[in-house]
């Protein structure tokens, strides 16, 4: 089976969030089970900028969407084994950042289109095609249209795959035609009424068209079907259950390696934990604070934004302080929380370090230093970084929401089991009593705490298993008959049959009705 995985960012040549994450992990680990997978990206300036010199050029074509044309230079790349395809158009992606530009909607639906419009042309034709997120939502359409017209892409199926239904593409229905959009697309997928007026939304679209759809948690896929979490989608959500799917991102276990990896001062693993120390002491000398061993060091590396919960840090910090925490803050995100953090740095010298400076290197000497990691995130998809703490063991402290909900088992004191520490009410009360509960059993019980960073450090976080997962879906929906046709007798008698079966297990069934649960 070939997986053609197009997505806005893959890591190491262009990140902005989790999904370069994904995108550097998941194909790779397909292809360690047996599926021949390929990525496809756009050529960003940072893309140019570093990797130029990797890179071959493949050909030049022109790329139609809308009204106008749009001139496309294909180059490919390599990462650990999986061929990768940038699509060039300098006039749109040679700028300084992935994103937040007028033009966004023009610059992903062209590189959509250019994904379709070269399938038949790159050495690899794709039995699937996964998409991921708004800014590939388009090509779920646009490959529609093209095996309307040509039966050559008819066996390509399409996933499309929600990283955070947030983010949903919302443009004015104006824009149809710009996007190169055929007025039956607006009812048939795309029509979304916001604010009394009449948008188009193109993860909407992607949803209801592609052959499967999945969300990056099991818990995630549950909650979308509340208003809450959907942002206007449960509807949507609804009407496709029948093929959602939930399934929790892992990471590279190798690259997160306390053992191996060159970013952190001192290497160690499960059986040494001197050298955790020693990071804790390194990351405390290095944000200023005062480095005493036996302090509980807290760390949060985040974005700066409502949604991670950093409302809930800022009314529990003097608590934290007067329990005689230590706490780092290191990410970029709101002016505000960055001014408060600078002022927290003030006016509690010695116990808060923070830096806006981001730096994946430093981050992970901050997972490997760092006793406990705070993630109070309103909602969390799935959630990284918590994964990423805990493989250097650092325990984490998690608002029970999402993929941190399925990653995370909440410590219990009467039975020991878990591995972290988690509160249901989404409240400075319940994150404080969770830090509470942790640093109680960091100062008063050293075995137990060992114990639960112990357990963090070997859960298995792997890709493999996501990968299982992603591939079981795959095989779910593509056709391993691609050509033999069903005559239109074979095809009624299969007909009939599957509704004699249903009739027959509705008969058998309890009176009871009961709606299925959501798991996966």
């Amino acid at each position: 089976m070939k997986v053609l995985f197009a997505t806005s960012e893959c890591a190491p040549f262009s990140k902005s969030g989790g999904l370069a994450d994904v995108a550097f992990s998941l194909p790779p680990a397909l292809k360690g089970i047996g599926i021949e997978a390929a990525i496809v990206t756009p050529l960003y300036k940072c893309v140019k900028d570093r990797f130029w010199d990797q890179l071959t050029y493949v050909f030049t074509r022109t790329v139609g969407v809308g009204y106008r044309d749009f001139r496309i230079d294909l180059y490919q790349g390599e990462l650990d084994g999986v061929p990768v395809w940038f699509t060039g158009c300098d006039e749109l992606f040679d700028r300084p950042m992935l994103y937040g530009y007028y033009d966004d909607a023009v610059r992903f639906a062209v590189f959509s289109k250019a994904v379709t419009d070269t399938l038949g042309e790159l050495s690899f034709l794709p039995d699937v095609l996964h998409c991921n997120d708004w800014e590939t939502a388009a090509a779920v359409m646009y490959l529609k249209d093209r095996q309307a017209v040509d039966g050559t892409f008819s066996h390509i199926k399409s996933v499309f795959t929600i990283h955070n239904i947030a983010y949903q593409g919302q443009f004015g229905r104006d824009m149809m035609d710009t996007l190169g959009f055929a007025p039956g697309w607006y009812d048939g997928a795309l029509a979304y009424i916001y604010d009394g007026r009449q948008d188009m939304n193109l993860m909407k679209g992607a949803m209801l068209m592609a052959d499967a759809v999945s969300t990056v948690s099991p818990n995630y896929a549950r909650e979308l079907h509340y208003p809450e979490f959907a942002y206007g989608l449960q509807g949507v959500i609804d009407m496709i259950d029948g093929k959602l799917y939930g399934i929790l991102n892992g990471i590279n276990m190798k690259r997160y390696d306390p053992a191996s990896d060159p970013n952190i001062p001192v290497h160690f693993d499960t059986d040494n934990l001197f050298g955790k120390a020693l990071c804790k002491h390194t990351i405390q000398k290095m944000f200023g604070l005062d480095e005493e061993v036996e302090w509980p060091l807290l760390a949060s590396v985040a974005r700066l934004v409502e949604q991670k919960g950093i409302e809930l840090v800022k009314m529990v910090l003097p608590g934290l302080m007067d329990m005689g925490c230590q706490l780092i803050v290191f990410g970029q995100g709101e002016q505000q929380y960055i001014d408060y953090f600078n002022w927290a740095k003030e006016n509690w010298p010695g116990q808060v370090g923070f830096s806006s400076n981001y730096t994946e290197e430093v981050a992970n000497m901050i997972f490997a230093g760092a006793d406990m990691y705070l993630m109070p995130s309103r909602f969390e998809p799935c959630g990284l970084s918590q994964m990423m703490a805990m493989r250097y063991g650092t325990v984490p402290i998690v608002h029970e929401t999402g993929g941190l909900k399925d990653s995370v088992r909440g410590y219990k004191e009467f039975d020991g089991i878990g591995d972290g520490f988690s509160f249901m009410d989404y409240s400075a009360k319940g994150l404080y009593l969770a830090v509470v509960q942790a640093v109680k059993l960091f100062f008063g019980d050293d075995e137990k705490f060992l114990t639960i960073r112990k357990r963090c450090m070997t859960k298995d976080f792997s890709w493999n298993k996501s990968a299982r997962a992603y591939a079981s879906m795959y095989e779910k929906i593509v056709d391993h008959h691609v050509g033999t046709e069903l005559s239109f007798e074979e095809a009624y008698e299969n007909l009939k049959n599957a509704y004699i079966k249903l009739d027959e297990t509705n008969r058998s069934s309890l009176p009871e009705i009961v709606r299925p649960s959501y798991h996966r």
